[in-house]
């Protein structure tokens, strides 16, 4: 039973959760008029410390297709930046039904799950990305027809997006393969959680980790907030470019995965993300509708 839980990271979700979800993505997506009035006056209050084209897009229409009402809240233009954060969220948590929030530090999240009685959403922050790993996996599963046993091979910086997929991956069957520079790996904590439920193999070359991948993911090499290091990264990550050569190296029906925005020519190329073997746009229409689901779950209307 999901009603009335948060989701800050899929390390707190267990596989059959997960699957549950994914699968009523899928489900919501297929007979969307089902669920036209399942969220009728409810309210999503969407807290945005960072900027945002599909998450805030894909809740905002998600919750309007529900029969809901979403709330956009810039942190910047509220008193979230003078008032102390526990006390602005409880008084948020009074007006609305659910809560979703995009943050710079885990630890903020965490505090306001902590000083709100409604289902709390991660909708990113510093180590992971759960929205994001759900509908890739949903993505994956309706490209492929299942999760497990597939070789997921993600390139480049061991980021948010990184840690989410590889414990979402994971706990869904599918092989894992990372490709970082030394340095630059995942978090420990979600390795060792991925660890538990598939194979895992971390390397410090691309081309060791596209091998025979079924799946091929990459992200940009300078999250938000990680500006000050752009001059840095962008030296040291051009070997895992994401590029035409690099995927020769996997199947040749792999997917090419990325949670956009991408910078071309940098992480990715322009003809790698319009080939045939893309799937980056799907990834970005399902946001809205595992985010769907997810709602519909953790409001216990589904």
């Amino acid at each position: 039973m999901l009603k009335g839980r948060d989701l800050l990271t899929l390390i707190d979700y267990t596989p059959e959760e997960i699957k549950e979800i994914i699968d009523f993505g899928i489900e919501v997506k297929k007979n969307p008029e089902k669920y036209y009035d399942s969220l009728k006056h409810k309210t999503l209050a969407m807290l945005f410390a960072k900027t945002s084209t599909r998450t805030r897009t894909s809740f905002e229409a998600g919750m309007t297709q529900l029969g809901g009402h979403a709330i956009f809240l810039d942190w910047r233009a509220t008193n979230l930046t003078k008032g102390r954060l526990e006390e602005e969220i409880r008084c948020i948590d009074r007006y609305v039904d659910i809560i979703m929030a995009r943050v710079y530090k885990h630890e903020e999240i965490q505090a306001i799950a902590e000083s709100a009685e409604k289902p709390v959403i991660n909708a990113l922050c510093d180590l992971f990305h759960p929205c994001q790993a759900l509908a890739d996996l949903m993505t994956i599963k309706e490209h492929k027809g299942k999760t497990a046993g597939l070789k997921i091979a993600y390139v480049g910086d061991g980021n948010n997006v990184c840690n989410s997929l590889m414990v979402c991956g994971a706990k869904l069957g599918a092989k894992i393969s990372i490709g970082t520079p030394k340095g630059y790996e995942p978090l420990e904590r979600a390795i060792a959680e991925a660890k538990k439920y598939a194979e895992v193999n971390l390397y410090n070359t691309a081309e060791e980790a596209v091998k025979d991948a079924d799946v091929v993911y990459t992200d940009t090499w300078v999250s938000m907030g990680q500006e000050a290091e752009a001059e840095k990264r962008l030296k040291i990550f051009p070997p895992f470019q994401l590029n035409e050569k690099l995927l020769k190296l996997a199947k040749p029906d792999a997917l090419v995965m990325h949670c956009l925005p991408a910078h071309i020519g940098q992480e990715i190329t322009a003809d790698v993300i319009y080939s045939k073997n893309s799937v980056i746009f799907d990834q970005a229409e399902n946001r809205m509708h595992v985010q769907k689901a997810l709602m519909l779950k953790l409001l216990g209307k589904a």
